[in-house]
């Protein structure tokens, strides 16, 4: 079995709201996509991540295998 890598990890935790891997990564990755600051608190909002899980999706399909 293969470990996940960073990036795989950030792709799996938007997509799902489940945290995979260390939290600064989607963090950061999530502010670049949105072009702004993300507060923490922000995360508990169901609306939110319901935007977040959008941003993650196209990312989280290409993950499929063929």
């Amino acid at each position: 079995m293969q470990k996940l890598t960073p990036q795989q990890c950030i792709i799996l935790t938007g997509f799902t709201g489940i945290l995979h891997g260390e939290f600064e990564w989607f963090h950061q990755d999530l502010e670049k996509r949105l072009d702004r600051e993300v507060q923490t608190s922000e995360l508990g909002y169901p609306e939110f991540m319901a935007e977040c899980r959008s941003l993650y999706e196209e990312d989280f399909n290409r993950l499929m295998p063929e």
